[in-house]
């Protein structure tokens, strides 16, 4: 099975934590010069130096963008592409807040679905260059399983992750011939900053500790704990590598079992 990616470069949204920076650390591990992309500087630099290398000719970057910014995003994506052009594309961004879909504000929805779509698309376009003259191209976003069941309390979130699903569902259709492909993972309970945030919500809205929000979570998932942040990456990166070359268009959801669809 080639999983190697040598003389790759993926870029990766979100890095500075969580998910993001798990999946920056297995392309890395696998071969790739890597990118990594988010608003903390210096985290940025620290992790672009202290990623993986297995090669002598493997190089990290930095990019300092906010993804809520798209002038700026777009400015920079152009300086970097024009020289380090990108063949894997990671798109991930932090999830709006919490709350019901009745009650968010009709800017609430625009600004999620700003940072998600519309960032999304200026990154597509921004890389597919790269893709196209080497033939080869993987686009990786990093979604929600409330693609597959929504959320409760998630309202906005529920709204503009499906967005991307069915964004990324035409590109896959769109793309393929040219030897790209167009994936989707479905995060479930993970231990991140987000689910910290979403327990600690939670607990306050139902007057209980978040020891007990925590386990009533663990109680939905048939593993019986959260994964990582490791376990999501490993999927994305799985689905960058040449091995995956066949598989396009789809929605995986990395929850322990937790998503009771089918499809």
């Amino acid at each position: 099975m080639k999983l190697e990616l040598n003389g790759r470069h993926a870029l990766v949204c979100g890095a500075s934590k969580g998910i993001g920076r798990a999946t920056a650390m297995e392309l890395a591990a696998l071969g790739a010069d890597v990118t990594v992309l988010a608003r903390s500087e210096d985290v940025l630099r620290t992790l672009a130096e202290t990623l993986p290398r297995t090669h002598a000719a493997q190089h990290h970057h930095a990019l300092i963008a906010d993804m809520n910014d798209r002038a700026q995003l777009a400015a920079v994506l152009e300086a970097h592409v024009a020289t380090h052009p990108v063949q894997i594309l990671i798109h991930n961004s932090g999830g709006p807040a919490a709350g019901p879909a009745n009650q968010a504000t009709t800017d609430a929805f625009e600004s999620a679905f700003g940072q998600h779509v519309l960032a999304g698309q200026i990154l597509l376009q921004a890389v597919l260059p790269g893709m196209h003259e080497a033939g080869y191209g993987r686009l990786v976003n990093i979604i929600s399983t409330s693609v597959k069941e929504p959320i409760p309390n998630l309202g906005v979130s529920n709204t503009v992750r499906a967005a991307v699903a069915s964004w990324a569902k035409t590109l896959a259709g769109e793309l393929a011939a040219d030897g790209i492909t167009v994936n989707s993972v479905l995060p479930g309970f993970t231990e991140t900053g987000r689910l910290e945030s979403l327990i600690a919500g939670r607990a306050k809205a139902q007057n209980v500790s978040e020891d007990t929000v925590a386990a009533n979570m663990r109680a939905l998932v048939p593993a019986g704990r959260f994964g990582k942040p490791e376990e999501v990456a490993a999927v994305a990166a799985f689905l960058c590598t040449p091995a995956a070359a066949y598989v396009n268009g789809v929605c995986i959801a990395v929850d322990g079992g937790r998503t009771r669809s089918l499809s």
